[in-house]
């Protein structure tokens, strides 16, 4: 591929758009190279300069869509509680949410959670470490926790098409976290 950077670039990502909107259609078993390339407009040579099988379409978009420790926001903790930075993570969460609302749905990749969670304990982690003396499984677990709720409570905001305002929604998960359900529950209307 000695070509031009930009149109390289371009081609890649017109075959993704392709799969893309394959994928808001239908499961990835029912999708073929064909059809990936005839909505792309190029030919199947063409396809495999740039991935192996339309797994592989897929396994590079959810890597790119994983952050990387740098691009996590920090993590903070204050009063001894873990302040975690839910308005950063809604914004990452919108940056992607082309394929976050899909990848996380009822359609989409179960698998795409976990690496989305194991990308982001690290961090977690590290920040509570300085701060509480807790037993690494017992955290394991108290993050597993955490995260499948915020990644579970947004993209349900997502699928009621953002039915409360993002305020509101943050407002929620923080009184969640500090509170409780039931607490939240038995408060008088």
């Amino acid at each position: 591929m000695n070509k031009q950077p930009e149109a390289t670039a371009q081609t890649r990502q017109n075959l993704i758009d392709a799969f893309w909107s394959l994928y808001g259609e239908k499961r990835i078993e029912k999708i073929t190279v064909k059809e990936i390339t005839a909505r792309a407009g190029y030919n199947r040579g063409t396809f495999y300069e740039y991935f192996q099988d339309v797994y592989d379409v897929l396994a590079q978009i959810e890597q790119s869509l994983i952050p990387s420790m740098d691009e996590l926001p920090p993590i903070t903790m204050q009063n001894q509680q873990m302040g975690m930075p839910l308005d950063l993570f809604l914004n990452l969460y919108e940056q992607n949410s082309k394929y976050y609302a899909v990848l996380l749905g009822d359609k989409g990749d179960p698998a795409f959670a976990s690496m989305l969670k194991n990308a982001t304990k690290p961090a977690i982690k590290q920040a509570l470490a300085e701060t509480h003396d807790i037993d690494p499984i017992e955290l394991d677990f108290i993050l597993e926790y955490v995260l499948s709720a915020m990644i579970g409570i947004m993209s349900y905001w997502y699928r009621r098409d953002k039915a409360l305002p993002a305020e509101d929604l943050i407002g929620l998960m923080h009184d969640l976290m500090e509170n409780g359900v039931t607490k939240r529950l038995s408060k008088p209307q």
